[in-house]
């Protein structure tokens, strides 16, 4: 694999970080992960807002051109054999001393990965288990939740799941610490209930993603009534369709609910349910004609 490291061309193999890096002593680092459609980006300006957003929090000097990362990811592409990628956009705070530091982060890194993307297509897309999770949502860092290099939560709650035998591929739900339900370990949840889509706010502390916001435009554009707010377990279990969110994966739909015991609560038959397949397609064909509204 090769990889981009403060844009040069570099092998997985050559590229080094000193250990004295921050984004390795405190986890002060920040990344987006987006893909190509036809070797373009898709929603580029909106993971730089973000990604430009949590550097100014932090103090990481770290200026982004848009411009310069289409061109960067089309080389990197190139060099490892794909026409279209997941890319994973990453800058980490730098070198500094054992502490931490009174003012900001000067010299930052730059580190760019690509891999190849799976096979898939709306119309075929298998649904998933989601399930809840014992483990709660850890508050955000700060005023808003970071796309950080700190993945502890996650991590935490992807174990429980492989301790209690949760089937492959199954996605974590975590509840708030307040017993709303917040997002998933890698994405955000939607449902429908009586023609009404729902979301939860960004005041469980989630991470608001860049599908996320794009589903709730997109709704919005086509006539769906959506809403954000706090919303209990007993929502998605008297939901008529659930579906995820991210930006790999884009949206996928949920064919399997349990509880955190591995009891199922509902479940689907027949694939993704009409809103769901609606919204696969919508959001499939907006990203290969790269409009984003």
């Amino acid at each position: 694999m090769k990889i981009l490291l403060d844009g040069q061309m570099t092998s997985r193999d050559e590229a080094v970080i000193s250990a004295f890096d921050h984004g390795f002593l405190y986890g002060i680092g920040l990344f987006e992960t987006f893909r190509t459609y036809g070797g373009r980006p898709w929603l580029l300006e909106e993971h730089v807002e973000r990604l430009a957003k949590g550097c100014d929090m932090l103090g990481i000097r770290y200026e982004l051109d848009a411009g310069r990362m289409k061109r960067c990811i089309a080389d990197l592409l190139t060099a490892n054999g794909l026409s279209d990628g997941y890319i994973r956009w990453s800058v980490s705070a730098g070198e500094g001393e054992i502490g931490l530091p009174p003012g900001d982060y000067e010299r930052p890194h730059e580190i760019v990965y690509a891999k190849a993307l799976p096979g898939d297509e709306p119309n075929t897309r298998a649904g998933k288990t989601l399930r809840l999770l014992k483990v709660r949502r850890s508050t955000p860092e700060g005023a808003f939740r970071l796309k950080s290099f700190h993945y502890m939560n996650n991590i935490v709650a992807k174990r429980e799941l492989g301790a209690v035998g949760a089937a492959p591929g199954t996605e974590g739900l975590f509840l708030d610490g307040a017993g709303y339900v917040a997002e998933g370990m890698v994405s955000n949840v939607f449902w429908l209930h009586e023609g009404k889509l729902y979301t939860p706010s960004s005041d469980t502390g989630l991470l608001e993603g860049i599908t996320r916001d794009y589903v709730l435009r997109l709704a919005r554009t086509k006539g769906i009534p959506a809403e954000e707010g706090l919303y209990g377990w007993e929502a998605l279990r008297e939901a008529d369709e659930i579906f995820v969110t991210n930006s790999i994966q884009e949206i996928v739909p949920i064919a399997r609910l349990e509880d955190d015991q591995g009891q199922t609560v509902k479940s689907w038959d027949g694939g993704a349910g009409t809103l769901t397949l609606r919204l696969m397609r919508l959001y499939r064909d907006a990203a290969e004609r790269n409009d984003n509204g």
